[in-house]
């Protein structure tokens, strides 16, 4: 199980590294028209009371997948309104993937409208585990169904794993995941823990709702957010220098 750690203070959050992306309540949502696809995702995550080389707080753990293109997200997925109620949908997909595990409508978090060419809403949702309930998922996904069918980096070249600081769980299947449980601390260096994690390539509105879910739900104060996500894109401007040849 891999281990994270965030930013200290800064300035206001980046919409030019994170777009910012049209918040609609659940009601307005359930009232689009039927050239809408609802997307649903979980965020489940855990306080955690360890420290990272025994003197860096983690604060929290929540888990996240890399998904087997090497981009990072949550555990879900589409849900076909035709058939499904948004929380039906989104257990149906969670039970393929995580085995045992079952959100409410009281879980739900938030919906923002895609930006893109396809219409997309996507829904959050968001559960407090004990730290020993997010393990026991953890492990619940390696027993559950469709694991080595929808669960595991594909066979042959591997998607590499995310940034310094983390984990994964089992490698094998041929269309899945990786599950990631990301811990949430504050080392003096701001290039490094947290800051990384973000630089890696999220799927979708995946970065945003991680974002945002960590700021409503206090689990971070919005300057840290805001230098952890100024400190990730420095360091994404500064690879992508070195790759592109010089101008001058």
């Amino acid at each position: 199980m891999g281990r994270c750690p965030a930013a200290g203070a800064g300035a206001k959050m980046s919409a030019a590294a994170v777009p910012e992306l049209k918040r609609i309540s659940r009601v307005e949502a359930m009232r689009l028209g039927p050239g809408w696809s609802h997307s649903c995702h979980a965020m489940l995550y855990a306080a955690n009371p360890g420290q990272l080389f025994g003197r860096i707080p983690m604060r929290f753990s929540v888990l996240m997948q890399m998904r087997f293109d090497g981009l990072l997200g949550f555990p879900g997925g589409f849900v076909d309104r035709r058939f499904w109620s948004l929380e039906d949908g989104l257990n149906r997909v969670l039970g393929l993937g995580l085995g045992c595990l079952r959100l409410t409508e009281a879980d739900y978090l938030s919906s923002h409208l895609t930006e893109g060419p396809h219409r997309v809403v996507a829904h959050l949702y968001a559960r407090q585990l004990t730290l020993e309930q997010l393990h026991a998922v953890e492990i619940s996904a390696v027993h559950s169904r469709d694991h080595g069918l929808e669960v595991g980096p594909p066979p042959g070249p591997r998607a590499p794993p995310p940034a310094p600081g983390f984990g994964s769980g089992p490698a094998e299947g041929t269309d899945g995941y990786w599950d990631l449980s990301v811990s949430l601390c504050t080392p003096r260096r701001t290039e490094s823990g947290f800051p990384n994690f973000l630089s890696n390539a999220f799927i979708s509105t995946a970065k945003y709702q991680l974002l945002f879910a960590l700021k409503v739900l206090n689990m971070m104060p919005e300057e840290k957010l805001a230098e952890a996500l100024a400190a990730a894109t420095e360091k994404q401007k500064k690879a992508l220098e070195k790759l592109l040849p010089s101008s001058s």
